[in-house]
């Protein structure tokens, strides 16, 4: 499979923010058109992009979905989030452009439900989204906007998904996501050893062409890049050649 360099574009009232450590009190508002960065991106030979409507991680509504169709009209393949609750949710994100869907909150509350839409549109159009805070020696699974608590875990629910077909996975260390710390190797190698069977996209905080190494190195088959594109740590073009 080949290792995929996905920039990212997080929504919240239809412009591109990053929050640090998923705080929606520590966000950061860049001057970027969501619609010009994305074809940026794309012009520099990004094959995908990673959409997050961060309003609707938190509400459960899909909130940014008009953001999110007028760039997926622009032709690149797009992988999108937040608010995903329903069916009728997870169709109007098919069809506003969305090739894969990513399913954080859901996917943690109602397993059985997802593993309904897995066979129903298959594997590749649905990211299984499991973002995780380290407490107590425990992989847990925040979730609506890593605002709220659950009882299952990482460990739990990543070979879960597996054993039931699923094929993508994100999984984004919360408290390293938007500080620029480099990316959480030793939870990358777990997941590539506990569930080699899944394409896990590593996520949260990237600083360095060597982190993208460095994950690749540790099982990872691809990267989602937020903040060190935004902030011009290094440019797409300088991680596709990497």
């Amino acid at each position: 499979m080949t290792f995929e360099v996905i920039p990212a574009i997080d929504l919240r009232d239809g412009r591109v923010v990053r929050l640090k450590q998923g705080d929606y009190a520590q966000q950061t508002t860049y001057a970027a058109d969501p619609r010009e960065l994305a074809q940026r991106y794309a012009d520099a030979g990004a094959r995908w992009l990673h959409l997050v409507d961060l309003d609707g991680a938190r509400s459960g509504n899909l909130e940014n979905i008009a953001v999110i169709q007028s760039i997926a009209a622009s032709g690149m393949q797009i992988q999108a989030g937040g608010g995903v609750r329903s069916a009728d949710d997870l169709q109007r994100l098919f069809d506003a452009g969305v090739q894969r869907v990513v399913l954080g909150s859901v996917a943690i509350r109602e397993p059985e439900l997802v593993t309904g839409w897995l066979a129903a549109h298959g594997t590749e159009r649905l990211t299984i989204a499991l973002d995780t805070r380290r407490i107590d020696d425990r992989w847990t699974l925040p979730s609506a906007g890593w605002t709220e608590s659950e009882t299952r875990t990482l460990d739990e629910l990543a070979p879960w998904y597996a054993a039931r077909g699923a094929r993508h996975l994100l999984c984004t260390d919360i408290d390293r996501d938007g500080m620029l710390a480099g990316f959480n190797l030793k939870l990358y190698r777990h997941l590539a050893q506990s569930v080699p069977q899944l394409a896990v996209q590593a996520s949260g905080g990237v600083r360095s062409l060597d982190d993208i190494r460095a994950a690749r190195d540790a099982g990872a088959h691809g990267v989602i890049l937020g903040r060190a594109l935004l902030e011009g740590r290094f440019t797409v073009e300088d991680a596709l050649a990497c």
